[in-house]
């Protein structure tokens, strides 16, 4: 069978060789806007309060060949309006892409800096953003591709800590590190590999556990489905039913014209499978950025999104076609703002510089993802066979399943975490499909899960605004008051040294 749609925090990648009638691979990132409005959006950046330095960066941590010393220059963004010489680096462990995007969309930082007096560091990821160690040639070929891991990103990090503490004359400040989704997976795992580096992590939405079979691999879309499920009966089978309606229409003599005016889109569909990918996109990333405010993170959408889409199906009257209804949702999440009068379904276009992660989850990021028989998304499973098949005719590499259970820890990373690691919160939200490969419990008294049955997406990292549900304060108040406490602790045993 197929691979189910494989998402990760955000970024569309489809192979064209992949036959149409089988499901593509979806990767993180923000899908299917305008051509124009994505254009004008990466040249108008939002102003945001922080300083942009770079840093001579290190290609290669791990080698000593003469070209595993090349540099190249890290993007990094600080704000110090509160720092004091001593006092601590909130350091932001950034994911797959522009780090501004990210510093634009965790303004829970910006909040809580005053109260520690913190210094603020957004560290961009090698290969995304402008932080490409081979230029414009960075993504050529897998010779290049090969300095992106994981594990060299952290040890990015943990070089560009120390040089920054060294040059503030403050070699003593605490370091906190934060990351939501990949980048908490990061910060969770730095807190692990460099624990003298940073006192403490918050990790948010962070899929630790979303490799091998640790958890089932149908989990996500399942609770893709549950949120909707919750929301409406009706809306769920609703949608449920509209896949085959789709595929029903596509075996119609003018299928892609019909389609195409079904869908209004801007020029004539190419593929059938285009038009099912639009509606899957939607579906999940409602899902995963369900928020209980208005908020611009994939895309401008209203407060609980899932329950706007549900009011959109049940309103239509019965003898409506599924597909239309499920259309009509999904237009929610393209077109909130009710400015476009059609669609580019076929361009898409990569807006925040999250292309790199197809290679990530071509080497080591394999998430294997399936569809039950209870999801709304049609049933599919997982051939590894043909996922390789399709990294080796991308990239000429064969991805690495088990490495970062190997790397990180497996089925056991539980036992690993209590025994090895301290001082980490995984902060999850269980309206997030993300939060089932999350850490949901508690794993010892310093290994601490904080759950919100209503939270989303790393939802406890967005800024703080009137309209905040109380569960989502105190989310946030319990956060700080672990934070406090690790810092109070590091300060005391520093005194006593």
């Amino acid at each position: 069978m197929a691979p189910c749609l494989s998402l990760f925090f955000l970024f569309l990648f489809t192979f064209a060789s992949v036959p149409a009638n089988s499901l593509p691979t979806f990767f993180p990132g923000a899908a299917y806007q305008s051509l124009t409005k994505q254009a004008k959006a990466r040249a108008s950046k939002p102003k945001l309060p922080f300083k942009t330095h770079y840093f001579p960066q290190t290609l290669d941590h791990f080698n000593f060949q003469p070209k595993s010393s090349k540099l190249f220059y890290q993007k990094y963004l600080i704000n110090s309006d509160y720092w004091q010489k001593g006092a601590p680096l909130f350091v932001y462990t950034g994911n797959e892409g522009d780090i501004e995007w990210f510093a634009a969309n965790t303004g829970f930082l910006l909040d809580i800096a005053p109260k520690f007096k913190a210094l603020l560091v957004f560290i961009e990821h090698r290969f995304y953003g402008e932080s490409m160690p081979f230029g414009k040639h960075s993504y050529q070929s897998a010779k290049t591709l090969g300095y992106l891991t994981s594990q060299q990103a952290m040890a990015d990090f943990a070089v560009l800590i120390r040089s920054l503490k060294q040059n503030l004359s403050s070699v003593a400040s605490p370091v906190v590190v934060f990351g939501g989704s990949y980048g908490g997976m990061l910060a969770a795992w730095f807190r692990l590999k460099y624990p003298h580096i940073a006192v403490g992590a918050l990790a948010s939405s962070a899929p630790i556990l979303q490799f091998d079979k640790i958890v089932p691999w149908s989990s996500f879309y399942d609770a893709v489905s549950q949120d909707f499920k919750d929301v409406s009966l009706n809306c769920y089978e609703v949608i449920k039913g509209s896949w085959a309606e789709l595929e029903a229409m596509s075996t119609q003599k003018e299928a892609l014209a019909e389609l195409s005016k079904a869908f209004r889109t801007c020029k004539s569909l190419r593929s059938t499978a285009s038009a099912r990918d639009w509606l899957w996109t939607a579906f999940v990333y409602t899902a995963m950025v369900n928020y209980p405010t208005q908020a611009n993170f994939m895309k401008p959408l209203p407060a609980y999104p899932v329950q706007q889409m549900c009011k959109i199906i049940d309103k239509f009257p019965s003898r409506a076609t599924k597909l239309s209804r499920a259309f009509a949702a999904a237009s929610l999440y393209y077109n909130y703002s009710r400015s476009e009068n059609c669609f580019e379904i076929e361009h898409e276009v990569d807006s925040h510089g999250l292309h790199g992660w197809d290679w990530q989850t071509c080497t080591e990021m394999v998430m294997p993802m399936t569809c039950s028989k209870e999801s709304m998304f049609p049933p599919s499973g997982f051939n590894y066979e043909e996922f390789a098949a399709i990294c080796q005719m991308k990239y000429g590499v064969s991805p690495r399943p088990h490495w970062i259970t190997t790397e990180f820890g497996g089925e056991r990373i539980r036992n690993v975490l209590k025994r090895f690691g301290s001082n980490i919160i995984f902060s999850n939200g269980m309206q997030d499909p993300w939060s089932r490969g999350g850490v949901l419990k508690n794993i010892s008294s310093n290994i601490i899960a904080l759950v919100t049955e209503k939270g989303a997406h790393h939802v406890d990292f967005r800024s703080s605004t009137k309209d905040d549900p109380d569960w989502l304060v105190e989310l946030r108040k319990q956060e700080v008051g672990i934070i406090k406490k690790w810092l109070n602790e590091y300060y005391a045993d520093l005194r006593h040294e």
